[in-house]
């Protein structure tokens, strides 16, 4: 059976489940759902928990004697398995399918998957057989206001459109950060009507920058948010050096799939191996220049690493500034 984080609760009503799998990429809802299932879990007499997390060199073979074993401490318990990329792996996924044909009793078998599920693998389909899966995904940017409005309810407050605003704004589309803000306000206002003078006064900039989310919004061609993006990591004191990297490599990828492109490769076949979520935004980028264009643009960052390194004269911030509104398709550096 699938579920999702906002009717998670009402699903978990009544006896729970043997098998729960919680998979998705935003951390909020997917540990807040894990959170919600072990307290349920405690208060139906679960108070054992033991804890896996299969980084390299897993012994899946332990996770399965865990489950035959008895526990010592209670006659319920919760054995939480934790998988940080997403994937089990070919021994963890027979592993996870042999669990489910025949889960433990009094046991509560939790999977997260820290991360979104490519395809509908046999592992997770089968966990869903045996109990619940709860799919867990980002909240899109258009949603961030009314997500925050809903938080905020939840706290007591009945808050203005530009208080809603406000909070969105500056946390882009961080749920944590947005969730924080939420409690601070709570423990700073109480419960009541909040408009957006008193978010100003209680909140703090908590928009969190990072190279990946400046590689992003230039591949959306958002030359506004890029900008935002490149001041807000030059304001946390960024080494400029680890900004060009990640830049160099995806306007490399870039360069590499459009001439494979050009010469008659389909778009599908050349962008397989892109990560499917990022996929629409590399096919964005794709569309705004050739390959030609996406050389020149990496001679262009070639140059900007010769101005890091002191062999070029020039300053490493207007580089980057330059090098990434000209990747989302702005004119500066053109």
């Amino acid at each position: 059976m699938k579920s999702g984080p906002d009717r998670l609760a009402s699903q978990l009503k009544g006896n729970l489940p043997a098998v729960v799998l919680i998979a998705g990429d935003e951390p909020l809802q997917r540990e807040e759902s894990a959170d919600l299932i072990r307290k349920t879990a405690r208060a139906q007499g679960y108070t054992d928990r033991e804890v896996f997390v299969a980084e390299r060199g897993f012994d899946w073979n332990g996770l399965l004697t865990a489950g035959a074993s008895l526990s010592l401490f209670a006659s319920k318990r919760i054995i939480e398995l934790r998988l940080p990329t997403g994937k089990p792996g070919t021994q963890g996924a027979e592993a996870l399918g042999t669990y489910a044909k025949d889960p433990a009793p009094d046991t509560l078998l939790m999977v997260i998957a820290e991360d979104k599920l490519e395809g509908n693998p046999v592992w997770a389909q089968a966990l869903e057989r045996a109990g619940l899966m709860v799919q867990v995904w980002p909240v899109a940017p258009a949603e961030v206001p009314a997500w925050v409005r809903q938080r905020l309810r939840a706290k007591g407050f009945e808050a203005t459109p530009d208080a809603v605003t406000l909070i969105s704004g500056r946390v882009e589309g961080n749920l944590l950060a947005a969730a924080q803000e939420v409690d601070k306000l709570a423990l700073l206002r109480g419960p009541g009507m909040l408009d957006a003078e008193a978010v100003a006064e209680a909140v703090t900039d908590s928009a969190r920058y990072d190279a990946f989310k400046l590689v992003d919004a230039a591949l959306a061609g958002d030359v506004p948010r890029t900008v935002r993006v490149l001041e807000g990591l030059q304001a946390e004191g960024e080494e400029p050096v680890m900004i060009l990297g990640a830049l160099l490599r995806q306007i490399k990828e870039l360069a590499s799939l459009s001439i494979e492109i050009e010469a008659g490769a389909p778009p599908q076949r050349a962008l397989a191996g892109i990560w499917e979520r990022r996929r629409p935004l590399v096919q964005s980028a794709l569309k705004r220049r050739r390959a030609l264009g996406w050389q020149r643009l990496l001679k262009r960052g070639l140059h900007a690493d010769r101005v890091m390194k002191g062999r070029a004269q020039g300053s490493p911030w207007d580089e980057l500034l330059q090098l990434t509104t000209s990747m989302a398709g702005g004119n500066a550096g053109r």
